[in-house]
């Protein structure tokens, strides 16, 4: 029945409204995937519970709406378990105000069982099988209030059956099982019986296929699964679940009779449930990670294609999305996708394939400073696009064929936009799998090793200056002991910081020389034997996921033998270390050095920063002073401190500088990493400010604060930090610090670098592709001086 908010008192029709407004954002999300609109849905269900206080006869139904919002989706799509608890705890508030008699009580009932077993289903370890078994006990009350003849017997009937599958998967309980199937078919009984039901039922089959081996009834799931699948028109969004399901049939029954065929079809579906074009992005990425673990688990053929498509629908999904943060956020929210680019690198290593290795594709954002028309268009059309793939599914076929017709209409108009992009210089290959001899050019001046985290194998790929890459296995090295490695070098850190200056680091020398033996050493035995790379050649350093937290570069023997026979030799003795965060901006970056300003040296300092951003840093002022005496005199230098480094100070000497020293307080915020910021006089410089500060003169940063280039928890391998941030927005070469700098011994550090760095300029000619070679002199200049290990190693290069 319609209600009719004219005659609504104005609490109520608020309370209406905001009502209405989160599912037509829960709507929008299914289509387009946007986290905003379930934080804004979320939101409004909050709201609509504060204008139904205590003894408001609709806050239960209000408390169960937003408990429902929260179990369904952020939940889902983010893995916060603190939503579903919260979630639990309101409906089990609801039931309360539900008590025995009230009309809506089957519902709070329903909502709470369903609530449980998700937890259950979702947080191993946060809750055990007596959840199951009261969610169980919760439906069957629910269906004691949904006799025969009730619109949702059915829908109970169903979370039953679904209850006891869980239970059954967890304890073995063969009647379980029996009594689902039974429940199954009995709602499928009932009249109009939803497709979804029909796939409950082929999952339960599935399951007592495995238990009893009786063939009859995978066959019938097998069966069911097919009568879903050809009731349903041909753009259908439903058939991507229907393809998932009877992919889980056949891998069932491939498990049991080990027929090639049935992985084969198991595969095939896979890729269909992902390709699945009306059908959202959300719904077809959950699809594509599950195609690559059965992929890697059998070792199938189809694996890199299985990668390829996990990226094309996460690039299609990223495409729409307009800001860093946003773009950020919706690939962070896939949270079960973090490790595929290093296993997917890890598969193309071990096939000896480079395509999916690392990934380059054109921004966005230089199509945009290209040609902004054409840029704006192609994301219309793909906003366009992403709102019709997730088009609800209608019995009405005029509904239907309207919506394919729609769908093939963008289609052609947004492949032919690509087309057009692709016609433009420099974009040939716009979202496309780049080809090796385009990645190769990021090793024209040395090698780039790209070292690879995954649970599938540790490893390294090397990109020589010409040739075929290399792939260097690490048999004895798991994710586990990569990740203690990380944990162990961070405790390691945090303990030398309290140790006097003269205290021998043995902690870190033995983690350095763990580094030298499991990781470098493979590499440099390649490097030198094989690709017969001269010493003291330069090197780059890709490092993924857990390998980010580990000092690569400072790899060294450390020999037990206090007196050993001959010198010893560390990495940075053999090569001169650069880091990169990807490929492509290695690239980027040489490109751009193409065209190149007059050299112009601003040196900013805060010594004093603004109240809650940290403490007098003593050193800052003479720090600056020793980095002004050594710029070459007839360069244009300022110096930027006290009051002036502001953060809109700081800001434009950036963007008006090609050269730029930094000395302050340096925070990396691991949560919200575009956060991390440099301290300022009146407020933080922050990364996003960075990013957003183009600099497309800029060639060199020197940033002495500390945490610099220390890597982000959520998403690593996009290597989100303040260094990275500089680099991105235009510096082609930064000096970067991996973790706190002692401000009383950087500066002996920028002494020597700086020395360095300018002993041959002449007429104010500055190379930054030089600063890879000083910092390797000054991390060896300064030992003479008894500096610390850690604050030796501190220092890291990026860039040209």
């Amino acid at each position: 029945m319609l209600v009719n908010s004219r005659v609504l008192h104005p609490t109520c029709k608020m309370t209406w409204s905001l009502a209405c407004g989160p599912k037509a954002l829960e709507v929008r999300f299914e289509q387009r995937g946007s986290i905003d609109d379930i934080n804004e849905s979320i939101q409004l269900h909050r709201d609509a519970v504060s204008l139904c206080p205590e003894g408001h006869p609709d806050r239960g139904t209000y408390l169960r709406s937003l408990a429902v919002a929260l179990s369904d989706c952020p939940f889902n799509h983010e893995g916060k378990s603190h939503d579903i608890d919260e979630a639990i705890s309101l409906h089990e508030e609801a039931l309360l105000l539900h008590p025995v008699g009230h009309e809506s009580r089957d519902r709070a009932l329903s909502s709470l069982g369903r609530a449980i077993l998700y937890r259950f289903q979702q947080c191993s370890g946060i809750s055990d099988i007596n959840d199951v078994s009261r969610a169980i006990n919760l439906h069957r009350e629910t269906l004691m209030l949904r006799p025969l003849g009730h619109p949702r017997r059915d829908t109970t009937l169903n979370d039953i059956a679904c209850a006891l599958v869980v239970r059954y998967r967890s304890v073995h309980t063969g009647d379980d099982l029996d009594e689902a199937i039974g429940l199954f078919r009995e709602s499928l009984l009932l009249p109009e019986p939803e497709r979804r039901r029909t796939r409950s039922l082929s999952l339960a089959l599935c399951c007592r296929f495995k238990q009893t081996q009786v063939k009859k009834d995978i066959e019938e799931a097998i069966h069911l699964c097919q009568r879903s699948l050809n009731a349903l028109p041909s753009l259908h969004p439903e058939k991507c679940l229907s393809y998932m399901q009877l992919q889980t049939a056949y891998l069932c029954r491939y498990h049991v009779l080990c027929n090639a065929a049935d992985l084969s079809l198991a595969v095939d579906n896979f890729g269909l449930a992902s390709r699945h074009p009306t059908q959202g992005f959300p719904q077809r990425i959950q699809a594509a990670p599950s195609w690559v673990v059965t992929a890697e688990n059998y070792c199938h053929e189809s694996a890199l294609e299985a990668y390829a498509m996990c990226f094309e629908l996460l690039d299609g999904h990223l495409a729409t999305r307009s800001t860093t943060i946003s773009r950020r956020e919706a690939a962070a929210a896939f949270y079960y996708t973090r490790s595929l680019p290093a296993d997917a690198a890890s598969c193309a290593g071990r096939g000896q394939q480079w395509s999916l290795a690392s990934r380059l594709r054109t921004p966005l954002e230089d199509l945009n400073s290209t040609n902004s028309l054409i840029a704006q268009e192609f994301l219309k059309l793909s906003n366009r696009l992403s709102d019709v793939q997730g088009f609800t599914g209608s019995t009405d076929q005029a509904t239907v064929d309207g919506a394919e017709k729609e769908y093939r209409t963008l289609t052609k108009q947004w492949n032919a936009v690509v087309a057009e992009i692709r016609n433009l210089r420099g974009f040939s290959r716009f979202l496309l799998s780049p080809s090796y001899k385009e990645l190769q050019v990021a090793a024209r001046r040395g090698p780039v090793i790209i070292l690879i985290a995954s649970k599938y194998l540790c490893s390294a790929v090397i990109v020589p200056t010409a040739g075929e890459l290399h792939h260097v296995a690490f048999p004895g090295l798991a994710l586990a002991d990569l990740e203690k490695l990380k944990d162990d070098f961070v405790k390691a850190i945090r303990h030398a910081a309290g140790m006097r200056q003269e205290d021998p680091r043995k902690d870190l020398r033995v983690l350095l020389r763990a580094v030298w033996k499991e990781i470098m050493l493979p590499i440099v035995n390649i490097l030198r034997d094989v690709l017969k790379l001269q010493k003291r050649s330069r090197i780059w350093l890709c490092p993924t996921a857990a390998f980010t937290g580990i000092p690569l570069h400072a790899a060294h023997p450390f020999r037990m033998n206090a007196n050993p026979p001959e010198p010893e030799e560390c990495l940075e003795d053999i090569y001169i270390c650069s880091y990169t965060p990807t490929l492509s901006a290695l690239i980027r970056a040489r490109r751009r050095m193409k065209t190149r300003a007059a050299p112009t040296f601003v040196a900013i300092g805060q010594s004093q920063p603004g109240a809650g951003q940290g403490t007098v840093l003593a050193t800052i002022d003479s720090e600056l002073d020793e980095v002004h005496k050594r710029v070459p005199p007839n360069v244009k230098f300022t110096n930027l401190s006290g009051d002036e480094a502001t953060q809109a100070g700081a800001l434009e000497a950036l963007r008006c500088n090609t050269w730029v020293h930094l000395a302050c307080h340096g925070k990396q915020d691991h949560d919200q990493p575009y956060n991390s910021r440099f301290a300022m006089r009146d407020k933080p410089l922050t990364l996003l400010d960075i990013m957003e500060n183009n600099s497309p003169q800029a060639e060199f940063a020197f940033l002495s604060a500390c945490h610099t280039a220390a890597g982000d928890k959520e998403t690593p391998d996009e290597v989100i930090h303040l260094a990275a941030g500089l680099h991105f927005s235009g510096f082609k070469s930064v000096i970067g610090t991996l973790w706190a700098v002692d401000d009383a011994v950087a500066k002996h550090v920028v002494k020597a670098f700086y020395e360095k760095m300018f002993e041959h300029s002449k007429e104010g000619v500055m190379d930054c592709t030089k600063a890879a070679l000083a910092l390797n002199y000054a991390t060896a200049a300064v030992k003479k001086q008894q500096v610390p290990l850690e604050q030796r190693i501190v220092f890291i290069h990026i860039g040209v």
